[in-house]
């Protein structure tokens, strides 16, 4: 047995004993097969892996009766495209998989993204950033939910400038995501007279960047822009700390972080840290009666946007299938994914919007700062909202984006 058959049942089984009406590995004629692609078992596991899987779990059961059965599998696509787009082949090709969920790591998210078109079925993406996802490569079978590069180099790159942080220099990701974010931040930076004095990029997983913040130091710009995300962020922004870098007046720019980010570092380390995030636990009645539903299924996690967006769109998802009938869904991936546009969004996690042409989830942003320690309240009371951008203004333009749906 191959080690991604493995995690496939392993996902199935595990689907099975939490008591939810869904058995087996082979999709029936009647129901929906949702698999959840991320990272199990790496640098993005705590924004993605066994929480996002507990929330598309929280979506199904939060629905009731539906008419129909669904079944959810779970995979580790170990952030390598080729591994992730053989697991959603398999899924398609030989499980009868019709909807792929989450995908954290953009460059795996891109070969989804193709296989996804190819197949015509559904990709729900929550966790991958690349905007490139509503431009260059939008198709008629993938729905981006809650964030991406664009609106994240917005609303903290340009959040930065404005407050007198004129020249940067990147610590970015060396793959499609923190390319994406570097060049969307980059645009923003230069549109308000800003420049970038230089950048240096690092490997998927790295554990040392003290040679790259000496880099940075020496450079002598006002901000320092991390375009990378989950451990990598948390290593950097602690040898930042330890380098003494903020002491010195350098701004640091964290141009993706989650609340579990926050978590991993602590606030005496994180305290004063901006970042943007379209959802956060506490943010109003709504969302803390989500995250109390669902955090004693998180094994001591608590969700993130990446989190939240997977509920949120595995949610509409059902209720598009149910509206148009469920053969129907399951026939066509796109039909499936028009009528997902067709229909207004609402939930707890983002409150009501809507999905665009381009395939991309419309909803405000905020801008958050971290507490200081002796500001919060208790375990994960630790944003204060600085800036809500709404809807309209939170995502790049529609006729911005080169998306081949628009321009036909």
């Amino acid at each position: 047995m191959t080690p991604d058959r493995r995690s496939i049942l392993a996902g199935a089984a595990g689907v099975a004993l939490s008591g939810l009406p869904w058995r087996g590995v082979r999709a029936q004629a009647g129901s929906i097969k949702i698999g959840v692609l991320n990272d199990q078992s790496g640098v993005y596991r705590d924004i993605s892996g066994p929480t996002s899987v507990a929330c598309v779990r929280q979506a199904v059961q939060d629905l009731g009766t539906l008419g129909f059965a669904v079944e959810v599998v779970t995979a580790d696509h170990q952030n390598k495209p080729d591994v992730g787009s053989n697991i959603a082949r398999q899924w398609i090709d030989r499980d009868g998989v019709d909807v792929i969920v989450d995908v954290p790591n953009s460059a795996v998210a891109l070969a989804v993204n193709g296989v996804v078109r190819e197949k015509n079925k559904v990709y729900l993406n929550s966790t991958a950033a690349t905007a490139d996802l509503t431009g260059p490569q939008c198709t008629p079978n993938t729905v981006h939910w809650t964030y991406d590069t664009w609106m994240l180099a917005r609303s903290t790159g340009g959040a930065m400038v404005k407050a007198g942080g004129d020249s940067w220099f990147f610590i970015t990701a060396d793959y499609a995501f923190g390319h994406a974010l570097e060049r969307d931040t980059t645009n923003f930076v230069k549109a308000q007279n800003g420049r970038v004095i230089g950048g240096v990029r690092h490997p998927l997983g790295n554990t040392d960047f003290s040679s790259f913040l000496m880099q940075a130091q020496s450079s002598r710009s006002k901000v320092i822009g991390l375009a990378n995300a989950g451990a990598d962020t948390i290593n950097a922004v602690k040898q930042l700390a330890e380098f003494g870098v903020t002491r010195r007046g350098t701004k640091v720019a964290v141009l993706l972080m989650f609340i579990n980010d926050v978590h991993g570092l602590g606030l005496q380390a994180a305290q004063g840290l901006v970042c943007t995030e379209t959802f956060y636990w506490d943010l109003n009645d709504r969302t803390r009666a989500f995250s109390a539903k669902v955090k004693p299924h998180l094994a001591g996690n608590m969700p993130a946007m990446s989190h939240a967006g997977c509920y949120a769109a595995v949610l509409h998802y059902l209720k598009a299938a149910q509206d148009m009938g469920v053969a129907q869904a399951k026939a066509s991936g796109a039909e499936a994914v028009a009528r997902m546009k067709a229909m207004p969004t609402d939930d707890d996690c983002f409150g009501q919007g809507s999905i665009r042409a381009d395939g991309r989830k419309l909803h405000p942003s905020y801008l958050f700062e971290v507490k200081a320690p002796n500001e919060s309240k208790g375990p994960w009371d630790y944003y204060k909202l600085l800036q809500t951008t709404p809807a309209e203004e939170a995502f790049r333009p529609l006729a911005e984006g080169a998306c081949p749906l628009v321009r036909s």
